[in-house]
């Protein structure tokens, strides 16, 4: 039941937070760990010859520990940036994990990134050159900007795949150059709209100025409802452009409503911040406002900080991580991941890969960005995670748990990808915080395939909002599809404020979206503001929204698809405060409505202008529950409240507290 659920950051470990680097006191010799594990350190400074046991003898790189470290031990991680990725070579033991610490006042980070040097400016000749094979770089807002003196290249080696470039000035990511130019916040871009007349794979529009053919070859992203793609710009004329292929899913560029972007074309590398990548010549350009000799530029070199896909009982603690992850594997259990800060997780521009399938377009990125959690029983707790094309945290395998952590500025591509993407089964996922993300805040896609004895996720106590920026139909925790959910509950979260951004289309933003036949779910005390459809949205479209329990939400709902014969048979809906939209004839479906406070009439509410929901003395929700043992506990009346906040009770709190 809801009310033996005890708060999990109550019992997990300890933050340890990284501060300013230090040097350590030269007198320190080997400090060994209290059961008897030995510690090991490493510096930046440190040296290959080094034994590693004392912090006057450190280790060079933080991969030698990896190497000779056994069940019990720990490596000290003194301050500086490492650019390596640590594979560990054996596994800890269960109450003899091996260790991976930040030094006591140490900021260490882990970077996926080399620096770039040698940078030259871009001249008129050097345009004549590009012209040779982009004769469209000619008269272009490219060669505006190199007569002005703002484009610069180097030499670089970034792979032949260009949808995988990730770039960094001062720490901040460039953007490839685009049209139109979206600025420096992926989260809240500049949009172009297809125009009237678009239709099929052609986007139409006036503001297309370029010459025929300019856009031939480029790559294309397309926006529509709730589908983000990926195509090739087929042909061009002023004023319109056709892709190899209609966006999947929709199968047509919609007027008003799709969403679009143009890159792959130097003559736009004409704005701050933005760059060009040609594989060919191994050359990459830039667009500064001075020598970018004078910053610290890089390039993403590698994915991984700590690859844990075949080790388990290890804990990383208190590191940064810079434009790379973690991952466990298949096989890793009691992995523990615990008060870091990480910064661009992931990073891809590619969605469809010219695929014209529904299904993994709209989940690219879903299963294998941000950090990947594997096997079994592995924690990531209180960590800041944030900027990520794809997830904060891929949840796979099953008893993992997600805990504690602040996660924000994710999914910047807008497809099914989430601060948390949920897989697997008897997932924990409570007292977090996420704002600013793309499309949900916790994308639930339940799967029996995993191995083991399948069991329901916990999702509680998750404050989440800003979310929908980028997609339309979906939530803060969002659903799909067609799934024996076996008793998952989702209680006590805070759901609000969401930001989409509309076109003719705009169905579908709540807090709660169980979607397209989602089924024993229960959904209890969460509560919601600013949502469109409120806090709670079944859709029994796709086989029914049965055996569902919707008890005591606070902000309305919406129904969908529940009222033919036998679509929500056993779903039960009590004691929610707020107008539940599409309640005409519900009940023919099988759902059962019963004290739910009639919309129209006044919760009386101790201040809903602050977003305060408890009720007041004088409220009608007060004495008119059905009692629900373990969902509608607390209340000093004789009767339960109706609503997420029992009368009289303590207020419960949601999201992180670290």
């Amino acid at each position: 039941m809801l009310g033996n659920w005890r708060p999990v950051a109550a019992v997990l470990l300890a933050s340890v937070c990284g501060v300013a680097a230090a040097v350590p006191p030269a007198a320190a010799d080997t400090a060994d760990t209290a059961d008897g594990g030995a510690t090991y350190y490493v510096a930046p400074w440190g040296r290959e010859s080094s034994n590693g046991r004392s912090t006057v003898a450190p280790y060079r790189h933080i991969q030698q520990c990896a190497d000779v470290m056994v069940p019990g031990d720990t490596c000290l991680i003194m301050g500086g940036t490492y650019e390596e990725t640590v594979v560990p070579a054996r596994s800890g033991t269960e109450g003899r994990p091996i260790t991976y610490r930040a030094f006591p006042g140490a900021k260490v980070t882990l970077s996926g990134t080399t620096r770039l040097r040698g940078w030259a400016r871009v001249t008129g000749d050097d345009v004549q050159r590009i012209a040779q094979t982009d004769p469209y770089a000619l008269d272009s807002p490219f060669s505006q900007a190199v007569e002005a003196g703002h484009v610069y290249s180097t030499a670089a080696d970034l792979g032949t795949d260009v949808t995988t470039v990730q770039t960094f000035t001062d720490k901040k990511m460039n953007i490839e150059a685009q049209w139109p130019y979206p600025g420096l916040d992926l989260l809240d871009p500049a949009v172009q709209y297809a125009a009237a007349g678009s239709a099929a794979a052609t986007i139409v529009d006036p503001a297309l100025t370029r010459p025929a053919g300019y856009w031939n070859g480029a790559r294309a992203q397309t926006n529509y409802w709730y589908i983000t793609a990926t195509g090739t710009v087929k042909s061009s004329e002023v004023g319109s452009v056709t892709l190899d292929v209609a966006p999947p899913c929709s199968h047509k560029i919609v007027p008003k409503d799709t969403r679009y972007a143009l890159s792959g074309k130097i003559g736009e590398l004409a704005h701050p911040g933005t760059w060009f990548y040609d594989p060919a010549g191994k050359r990459l350009y830039l667009y500064s406002e001075d020598n970018p000799n004078l910053h610290v530029v890089e390039a993403k070199t590698r994915k991984l900080a700590f690859d844990l896909r075949n080790v388990g009982h290890t804990t990383i603690a208190g590191v940064n991580l810079f434009a790379s992850t973690i991952e466990t594997g298949v096989g890793s259990s009691h992995v523990v991941i615990d008060g870091i800060t990480a910064k661009y997780l992931s990073h891809y521009t590619d969605i469809t890969r010219g695929a014209a399938d529904c299904g993994s377009t709209v989940t690219r990125g879903v299963a294998d960005t941000g950090i990947v959690v594997n096997g079994t029983d592995n924690q990531v707790v209180n960590s800041d995670l944030s900027l990520s094309a794809g997830n904060g945290i891929a949840l796979r395998g099953q008893r993992n748990t997600v805990s504690n952590n602040v996660i924000h500025d994710v999914n910047y591509l807008g497809t099914y990808a989430a601060p948390v993407a949920v897989q697997g089964n008897s997932q924990t996922i409570t007292h977090n915080t996420m704002y600013r993300v793309g499309r949900s805040g916790i994308n639930l896609q339940w799967d029996t395939a995993i191995g083991g004895t399948p069991g329901p996720d916990h999702i509680a106590y998750n404050d989440i909002s800003d979310y929908a920026r980028l997609s339309l139909d979906t939530a803060a925790i969002y659903t799909c599809c067609g799934s024996d959910m076996l008793g998952t509950q989702i209680h006590h979260n805070v759901l609000h404020d969401p930001t989409p951004k509309k076109g003719a289309t705009s169905f579908g933003v709540t807090g709660v979206y169980a979607d397209n036949g989602q089924s024993n779910i229960v959904i209890a005390n969460n509560v919601g503001w600013g949502n469109p459809e409120g806090t709670v949205m079944l859709n029994g479209l796709g086989g029914g929204s049965k055996n569902n329990g919707v008890y005591n939400n606070t902000g309305g709902m919406t129904m969908f698809y529940v009222k033919e014969p036998g679509n929500s048979t056993g779903t039960k809906v009590y004691n929610n405060i707020g107008p539940i939209r599409g309640i005409k004839d519900a009940t023919n479906g099988g759902m059962v409505l019963s004290n739910n406070l009639p919309d129209g009439v006044d919760p009386l509410f101790v201040d809903a202008a602050k977003h305060d929901y408890r009720l007041t003395e004088a409220s009608p929700a007060r004495n008119a529950a059905i009692p629900l043992p373990g969902v509608n506990d607390g209340s000093t009346d004789p009767v339960p409240s109706l609503g997420a906040y029992q009368y009289g009770a303590p207020k419960w709190q949601a999201g992180a507290t670290r």
